[in-house]
């Protein structure tokens, strides 16, 4: 036991980091820890009191016939029973309310601290890690610490216990204990050992597992509409096979130690029956203590069995605190200044100074010395082709990242000197990849706005030309939308994405390519829509589309990263080149001139 223990706090020396996580969260249930202890007491209690009672009921009170003893003793053990009965009630509810509770905590402070991450977080962990992180990993350790509760504190209180009462049974009996211990604990030592490694193996491969799974189900349409269903399954096939393999290694391992107990019990049950049988004869022992000592070495023996569990536990529990840990510990780039700006005399004003970003895992800037200025009432497009920087420009504004060098002004005040909140609560933001929340076509609107009544949601639906479409619904605007919006069409997204940002009134819209899949004649009326609803507001615009921005009051030229052009739609059709094929390719000949 003592070998046991060495190692088991080797192992913590060498994790404290990675185990600190436990010890932070166990702090705040120092009552019901301490209930949880005292339940272990009286647990032991029962299971080592009865067989010390029952022997005494067989040497002093059935070998005597003395029925009122018997009835005495039987009463007293009638009590201990109630009591044993509490504590493994006491045992249970603690131990399952700390480590549910514990769990509980974790994947709360996860889910803030993901909250904080900025979008370079978000690609250091990936999504599909981040999910397994907060759930999979959150229940190993939920696994661990009940079991830990429910045998770390008892294994070594019924062993000493245990230890005690063979010693004080028989010293000579005592000999068969101190054989077979040291090849228990020999054993134990060495499966944990072993499970170790496999555990980690065991754990990474249901970390890819559950990636697959993840891709496979996301992207099924991509995957039958080039066919690649058996690529897939086979792919899948051999990652689970993988992952049963080393687990069936590892259950096989475990499996090990109980027929090694009961083997190694077993005999050394025979070795006892063999001496006492001597000692009973020549009257240096009863028949009661042999039976209170049969029952005493197997809880000693027993007490390092439920021990050895914790170790093959240990491993995988260490792996899953390193991850969270690793989460928990992730500093944002993005920081929220703690006395930022919240409100601003001036409205409506964007100014990019001087601007050049890097990626945080980049080498080459993306952007590079952008500069430019966008007022009030203005609508300022952005035009380029595909990698030029047009996404990466307009993310910098509600801080998705910072700059790396000049600064982003907004009303006057550096980006980086807001309040998160209060900066991004001036933006009306439709990103390029239109997402849908589960719920209703109402409350989707809502978003952008929590308290917006019934006559503001219906406004930003006719303007963003999605009241026509809602109103063929049969609730309206109480129809439910599926998770990812997978029962609208790909348009009726993005005039819902839109929508959602009309119905906030923001001082900015920013519109990240939000007319791709509208036809011509929908593109058309949205925007004229627009422009009457957004002229106390600074309109940035992503398109391909030329006929999107044709009417902006300026358009900004990207290439490469860098500003090529900069003016109205005539007047880069004749000062800038890139332009000007960009154009050629989508507009005929009468609209070029």
């Amino acid at each position: 036991m003592a070998e046991l223990i060495i190692y088991l706090q080797k192992a913590k020396e060498g994790d404290k980091d990675k185990m600190r996580l436990m010890l932070k969260y166990l702090k705040k249930y120092k009552l019901l820890i301490t209930l949880n202890v005292i339940s272990v007491f009286g647990f032991a209690l029962v299971e080592l009191g009865i067989p010390t009672i029952m022997a005494k009921v067989i040497d002093n009170g059935i070998a005597y016939n003395d029925i009122s003893y018997i009835r005495k003793m039987g009463l007293i053990m009638i009590v201990i029973s109630i009591i044993g009965v509490m504590g493994t009630i006491l045992l249970g509810y603690c131990s399952a309310k700390i480590s549910t509770s514990m769990t509980r905590d974790i994947r709360n402070d996860i889910f803030i601290k993901t909250q904080k991450f900025s979008h370079s977080e978000y690609d250091k962990f990936g999504v599909s890690s981040m999910i397994t992180r907060t759930t999979n990993d959150a229940f190993q350790l939920l696994q661990f610490v009940n079991t830990l509760l429910r045998t770390a504190v008892l294994a070594p209180i019924m062993f000493i216990i245990s230890l005690v009462m063979i010693f004080k049974t028989s010293l000579s009996l005592t000999l068969v204990l101190a054989i077979t211990i040291p090849f228990i604990i020999g054993g134990v030592i060495l499966i944990a050992k072993l499970s170790e490694p496999m555990s980690e193996i065991q754990q990474k491969g249901l970390d890819k597992l559950n990636l697959i799974s993840r891709e496979n189900l996301t992207g099924i349409r991509v995957i039958r509409a080039f066919g690649n269903d058996n690529h897939e399954r086979k792919r899948f096939k051999e990652t689970n096979n993988s992952y049963t393999n080393i687990s069936k290694k590892l259950y096989k391992l475990m499996a090990v130690s109980q027929p090694l107990f009961f083997f190694l019990l077993n005999i050394a049950i025979i070795a006892i029956f063999w001496i006492s049988s001597e000692m009973i004869n020549v009257g240096t022992l009863k028949v009661g203590q042999l039976a209170a000592f049969i029952d005493y070495l197997f809880h000693a023996m027993f007490s390092i069995m439920l021990f050895s569990m914790v170790f093959i536990m240990y491993p995988k529990a260490q792996v899953s605190a390193n991850r969270i840990q690793e989460l928990l510990d992730e500093e944002p780039i993005i920081k929220n200044p703690k006395q930022g700006v919240k409100d601003t005399k001036i409205k409506g004003r964007i100014e990019f100074d001087n601007v050049t970003f890097t990626y945080p895992d980049g080498e080459e800037p993306v952007l590079k010395n952008i500069s430019f200025e966008a007022k009030k009432g203005e609508t300022v497009a952005f035009i380029g082709s595909t990698g030029s920087g047009k996404s990466t420009l307009i993310n910098l504004i509600p801080r998705f990242y910072d700059v790396t060098r000049g600064s982003i002004k907004i009303d006057e005040v550096e980006a980086r000197d807001y309040d998160l909140k209060s900066l991004r609560k001036k933006i009306g933001f439709i990103p390029q990849k239109t997402l849908l929340f589960t719920g209703t076509i109402g409350s989707n609107i809502r978003f952008g706005k929590k308290n917006a009544n019934n006559t503001e949601v219906e406004h930003s639906a006719k303007i963003s030309e999605a009241y026509n479409f809602i109103s063929h619904k049969p609730k309206k605007f109480d129809e439910i939308i599926s998770e990812g919006g997978t029962n609208v069409s790909g348009g009726q997204k993005q005039r819902l994405s839109i929508a959602r940002a009309v119905v906030r009134k923001p001082e900015i819209y920013i519109f990240d390519d939000s007319f791709s899949a509208l036809d011509f004649k929908t593109d058309a009326s949205l925007r004229s829509k627009l422009k009457n609803e957004t002229k106390e507001s600074v309109v940035l615009i992503v398109a391909q589309r030329i006929s999107s921005i044709m009417e902006a009051d300026k358009i900004i030229v990207l290439n490469e990263g860098e500003i090529v052009g900069q003016g109205t739609h005539r007047e880069l059709l004749k000062s800038c080149n890139i332009y000007y094929e960009i154009a050629a390719s989508q507009l005929t000949e009468e609209e070029l001139a």
